[in-house]
């Protein structure tokens, strides 16, 4: 039986501990004992790890030896924002998938009050990214900065980048992506898609532009199908 995984929030030497919400849902609400066994990701490994110590906020293991783990493409996901409800769907999916980083874009079609409250929502999606990278045995979470406006991101230029655009209808996703590259930015405009100067922008700062196909799909749709596409070149 595969053990369930939980990512450390504290790691000194062989211990590692869950602490505050972490520890009151394996100490509470699962009833975790002394003795149990899991495999705890300490941010650098996988480690075997058993309870040792339980109290409302705090679960501490001794940690064993270190489990094999394998290497995963480097996915930069630039997401403009958008509903929320859908937005934190997007994260957990993208979490799921491996994607290793989630930048929340404030775009020049995200809604007012939407970009207004992003900030505050922040902390939830790590909650949310982290919750997702337990249950599908991540050794760690994803990185989901604060939100940017799109200035800074067009500037980014540490990968390739590729703009995810519903105008283009000549070039493929996966006609753009180097197979022998092992990371990646995608960027995802929001609900009524990047406006003509945005593109222009990316144009000018040396993106490229690609297409999922004819059809208009949902911004979460468009981030998942991408990631996909993305992950499947990258691996292959």
């Amino acid at each position: 039986m595969t053990r369930r995984r939980w990512i450390a929030d504290e790691v000194s030497g062989d211990r590692a501990a869950l602490t505050g919400d972490h520890a009151r849902h394996l100490g509470q609400v699962l009833r975790a004992k002394v003795g149990q066994e899991f495999d705890i990701a300490t941010g650098a490994e996988v480690r075997a790890g058993k309870i040792v110590s339980v109290r409302p906020e705090r679960v501490e293991f001794q940690l064993g030896e270190v489990l094999a783990t394998s290497a995963s493409a480097e996915i930069t996901v630039a997401l403009s924002v958008f509903k929320f409800d859908r937005m934190e769907w997007a994260i957990e999916k993208c979490t799921e998938l491996g994607v290793a980083r989630m930048i929340p874009v404030i775009a020049g079609r995200t809604e007012a009050h939407l970009a207004k409250a992003a900030e505050k929502r922040v902390e939830r999606w790590r909650r949310v990214s982290k919750q997702a990278s337990e249950q599908s045995r991540r050794t760690s979470a994803p990185e989901v900065t604060e939100p940017v406006k799109f200035n800074r991101l067009v500037a980014m230029n540490a990968v390739p980048r590729i703009v995810l655009s519903e105008v283009e209808d000549i070039t493929m996703l996966k006609d753009v992506i180097r197979h022998n590259s092992r990371s990646l930015l995608l960027a995802f405009g929001p609900e009524g898609g990047w406006k003509e100067d945005e593109l222009a922008a990316f144009r000018e700062h040396g993106w490229a532009s690609a297409s999922l196909g004819g059809t208009i799909l949902r911004a979460e749709t468009a981030i998942i199908a991408a990631v996909a596409v993305a992950l499947s070149c990258l691996t292959s």
